[in-house]
């Protein structure tokens, strides 16, 4: 039997607004009467798996791959919840390594066009050292095989293989290749991210311009004032993106005004103007009072 459709859209609603302990008693609930339906206890496992009950999840996932071992995204699944398990504990680690390789590499054999478990192998050989396996040339191997899939995917999993490996020249290349070839937003992060990464502020802030430019996004004069905020550079322009950012403000946003009235007392703060860093920081403290970098910047300006 399958879930009826209403009850599988409210899983979904419930998930989508982050209910997910009230989302894992409905599904059990469900569970009680119908022991084995895939769909449900695929369900549950995500429940688990965004409240990070590794262990739970484990246990939901592989009873999945019990039943249906030629589902890739089964495999997937089970092999995530085993990272995530293993970053948790990184002790007992080691013993989850196998079983995490052979899952995401049964999910890319199952199905020759999963993407996320290849990205997932991707990461996975640039982060274990190489006496556990790690390898270089096998996270290539999978992002060329990204690249057959998705030309984006690819060149991002090439810039993330080369800035991990050290090698920024080669991860600005790829990252540049991927937002001419795809430009979403996630594309014009990573490069900003590299660029910060590496001690380059106006690079980032040119980098943030040419997305705000394409995508017209209140968040990304956020972004271009953090950035002048953290490494003292284009104060006016920061002031004047934090102010734009505050007035236009919505919720969709992302971060909250106060952090923009912090970084527009860090701005005054660099400029040795006291009582404006002083009156940003009073509003950032009011509206989140128990954030601690709000206050020990309160300490750095009252001693200007």
């Amino acid at each position: 039997m399958a879930i009826g459709q209403s009850n599988l859209d409210s899983i979904e609603a419930l998930f989508q607004q982050k209910k997910y302990k009230k989302a894992e008693t409905i599904i059990e609930t469900y569970l009680e009467t119908h022991p084995n339906n895939l769909e449900a206890i695929e369900l549950l496992g995500d429940a688990f798996g965004h409240q990070k009950k590794w262990n739970e999840a484990i246990d939901a996932y592989e009873k999945l791959v019990d039943a249906d071992d030629d589902n890739a995204n089964y495999h997937y699944k089970y092999g995530g919840v085993l990272g995530m398990k293993a970053l948790e504990n990184k002790f007992k680690a080691i013993g989850f390594i196998g079983d995490i390789k052979s899952s995401f590499t049964k999910a890319t054999e199952l199905d020759k066009n999963h993407i996320p478990a290849r990205w997932a192998l991707v990461e996975l050989y640039m982060q274990l050292p190489g006496i556990f396996g790690g390898s270089k040339s096998k996270s290539l191997k999978y992002a060329e095989e990204l690249e057959r899939l998705s030309t984006v995917d690819g060149y991002l999993a090439k810039g993330y293989v080369y800035e991990y490996d050290n090698k920024p020249e080669l991860a600005e290349k790829y990252y540049k290749m991927a937002i001419k070839e795809g430009g979403s937003l996630t594309c014009f992060n990573k490069l900003t991210d590299l660029y910060e990464s590496e001690n380059e502020p106006e690079k980032a802030i040119k980098n943030i311009e040419k997305a705000q430019q394409k995508h017209q996004r209140n968040a990304l004069h956020y972004q271009i004032g953090k950035v002048s905020a953290e490494y003292n550079v284009e104060l006016q322009k920061g002031e004047q993106c934090l102010k734009k950012y505050i007035k236009n403000y919505s919720e969709e946003d992302g971060v909250p005004k106060a952090w923009a009235h912090y970084r527009l007392a860090q701005i005054h703060a660099h400029q040795k103007n006291k009582a404006e860093a002083l009156k940003y920081i009073d509003l950032a403290i009011a509206e989140l009072p128990k954030i601690k970098p709000f206050k020990d910047q309160k300490e750095k300006i009252l001693h200007l």
